[in-house]
């Protein structure tokens, strides 16, 4: 029988169980948190860990987990189907056709510089606000465009979701990142941006000119066509014209206005139901095609909430401080060029449990913090160490829901998706390590 590579359900399946049998391997224990008043948020108290009581997970907790943790994931969940169907409603228009085809014709000979654009697009929403699960709803976009430049679609998701990303990883300025580590490692932000700065630009041409390289399909496979002219009507302006407002709105919303994901949400219901009018779809017309669009994300959301299933189990029997202090605690007897990198491995480990890069900010920043005031360098090495792997391993691990959600939708197997991304993946970790080493005489 043929093998075939598991379903991205099954494997968070999978990591279901693996963490449900790791609650009855690893002890339970927890650090004591006391509440920041600048951040609003719990944070560690350093050498406060304390093994408390087993709280192994029974068959019936893992079980009730599955839906526990859809609900928990419910609000990015309705984000989700309404972005979802609002794009739909506008693909249903054909405005979006017509414009990736006016789009690639403009830049017919020079399509280095449209796909440049793109990247660079992604990459800000990426730094300036962890763009990530709004991509889900563009993958039929994406799609459409890797068909109509000859391009392998994985790298189209690698300059788009991957972008992003990457961007949010070296990012001085992503409030869910690095600004929230260094505010809870009282460092200065001014000290390091524009050290972060030299490193961003550099992670963005790295990461953009590799996949402008090596995604674009061999000549021998490329199929053969004209570019012509395409004429823009007005209704599919004015869809055009909303959607973009859409998009420049929203990260408005989220720096300025602190939205979250009800605001971002009813901003694209509104935007999606007036451009099925627009386009003389109808009322019952637009309601169709949001339900049509609700029914190809679910399978999305659903991931979603599995990954923030696999995390509950591991929240509910408390591992997840046990694992971290089991982590941390050795790299003090080590050298500080060995526990700078001891710290970037552990992080990235700890990435597998803590799925959230803020989560991980607040829960491992007040114990990396200490580490560097006892190896005598600078704390904006502790807060290097973490922005770099948390964010760049949710290129690869099955329980990101936003990364899985957005190769299922594109219809790309979880194991070549894998196979296309690791080098560059490898590559941007090599930047970050050589950063947080470099950062050692920086902030000497």
């Amino acid at each position: 029988m043929k093998f075939s590579f598991p379903n991205p359900m099954v494997i968070l399946l999978g990591f279901l169980i693996l963490a449900a049998l790791a609650t009855f391997l690893v002890p339970s224990g927890s650090f004591e948190r006391v509440l920041d008043e600048e951040t609003g948020r719990e944070i560690v108290v350093p050498g406060s860990f304390q093994l408390t009581e087993d709280r192994d997970i029974t068959l019936f907790d893992t079980l009730l987990s599955i839906p526990e943790g859809i609900i928990l994931g419910s609000d990015i969940i309705v984000l989700i189907l309404l972005i979802g169907g609002a794009f739909y409603v506008v693909e249903k228009t054909g405005a979006l056709q017509i414009g990736i085809e006016a789009l690639v014709y403009r830049f017919r000979n020079s399509q280095f510089i449209l796909l440049v654009i793109f990247s660079c697009f992604f990459f800000l929403g990426g730094a300036s606000f962890g763009m990530q699960e709004e991509i889900i709803a563009m993958v039929p976009v994406l799609a459409l465009l890797a068909k109509k430049i000859n391009y392998d679609l994985r790298a189209i998701i690698a300059l788009s979701l991957g972008s992003a990303l990457v961007g949010a990883s070296f990012s001085p300025i992503n409030p869910f990142g690095s600004l929230l580590a260094q505010e809870i490692a009282e460092v200065d932000f001014s000290q390091g941006f524009l050290y972060r700065m030299v490193f961003l630009v550099l992670a963005f041409s790295s990461w953009t000119a590799f996949h402008l390289r090596w995604g674009k399909i061999p000549a021998a496979n490329l199929e053969k066509g004209e570019f012509a002219p395409v004429r823009i009507s007005r209704s599919h302006g004015i869809i055009l014209l909303l959607t973009g407002a859409g998009m420049i709105i929203m990260p408005w919303g989220i720096i300025q206005k602190d939205w979250g994901y009800n605001e971002m949400s009813a901003l694209f219901f509104v935007i999606g139901t007036a451009c099925g009018l627009i386009s003389g779809l109808g009322v019952n017309g637009t309601a169709r095609a949001y339900s049509q669009g609700f029914s190809e994300m679910i399978f999305a959301g659903v991931l979603i909430g599995l990954a923030r299933s696999v995390y509950l189990i591991l929240e509910k029997a408390q591992v997840i401080d046990t694992l971290i202090q089991a982590m941390f605690s050795p790299l003090e007897a080590l050298p500080t060029t060995m526990a700078s990198v001891g710290i970037f491995v552990t992080q990235a480990l700890v990435h597998g449990l803590v799925p959230s890069t803020s989560g991980q900010a607040v829960l491992t920043i007040p114990l990396a913090s200490p580490l560097m005031d006892l190896l005598t360098v600078s704390r904006q090495i502790a807060v290097l160490s973490y922005q770099y792997p948390a964010g760049l391993m949710d290129l690869v691990i099955p329980n990101n829901g936003g990364m899985m959600a957005v190769i299922a939708a594109a219809g790309v197997a979880y194991n070549e998706w894998i196979k296309y991304i690791w080098k560059s993946f490898a590559l941007m970790l090599g930047i970050g390590l050589i950063s947080c080493l470099l950062a050692l005489f920086w902030f000497a």
